[in-house]
């Protein structure tokens, strides 16, 4: 991961994308692009990102239509940037879950201090999301400790970092690959294997009946969910 986080610019502009990829190294992100709204959403399934810059007039759909289905499974900040400047733009983009709109032409120190904006953002509302609780299980993400039916579960950090990954997005799917990129690094070359072994690990520490498990479930082929809890 880079050190100041990685973006995904979605724009089909080759003159944004050659002014701006240089700007944002520069500035210490790793960047990924994407000229259209499906690879945007193929990109965003499979790779970690901490930030999305957005266009609105992609050739295969509207921006917002991309915003409204990333809205349905993560909370990665979005920040449009686009031509279109009329009010009621704004208003739907942000309306259906963009984090900041940003109008072309624009200054890069204004973008970049709205990306910083944006990651603050993020990281206050993860912080303000104390634990995830259900029935069973309650996972303390200040206190890195988790219960299961009020008894403290001993974790390796592994199985810990796997454990607050899956209890931060309750009842979703996340797969091998964000996994992997969750507990070992994004740039671990680690095979789903080893995620399902931590699993089984985990499995044995938090379910009644490992065999048969009711908190952390599996989806064949993609990744894993957690059964959601009392306050997802």
């Amino acid at each position: 991961m880079s050190v100041a986080g990685d973006l995904l610019l979605v724009d089909d502009e080759p003159q944004i994308l050659r002014s701006l990829r240089p700007a944002l190294t520069a500035a210490g992100y790793g960047v990924s692009t994407a000229d259209t709204g499906a690879a945007a959403l193929i990109h965003l399934a499979g790779e970690p990102c901490d930030v999305v810059i957005l266009d609105l007039g992609l050739p295969d759909m509207d921006g917002k239509a991309i915003i409204a289905r990333l809205r349905e499974w993560s909370e990665i900040p979005i920040i449009v940037l686009s031509a279109r400047d009329l009010e009621d733009e704004k208003i739907a983009a942000l309306d259906l879950g963009a984090d900041d709109f940003v109008n072309k032409p624009f200054a890069v120190g204004e973008l970049l201090a709205r990306i910083r904006a944006a990651l603050r953002g993020r990281d206050l509302r993860l912080a303000g999301r104390a634990r995830f609780r259900s029935a069973e299980l309650e996972v303390n993400f200040a206190t890195r400790r988790a219960y299961v039916q009020g008894d403290e579960v001993r974790l390796t950090p592994r199985e810990y970092d796997l454990l607050r990954t899956l209890a931060r997005h309750p009842g979703r799917v996340v797969t091998h690959k964000q996994l992997i990129a969750a507990v070992w690094g994004p740039d671990a070359s680690v095979d789903a294997q080893f995620v399902r072994v931590l699993v089984a690990q985990l499995r044995q520490k938090l379910e009644e009946n490992p065999s048969a498990p009711r908190v952390l479930l599996t989806e064949p082929g993609v990744g894993y969910r957690l059964a959601e809890g009392d306050d997802a």
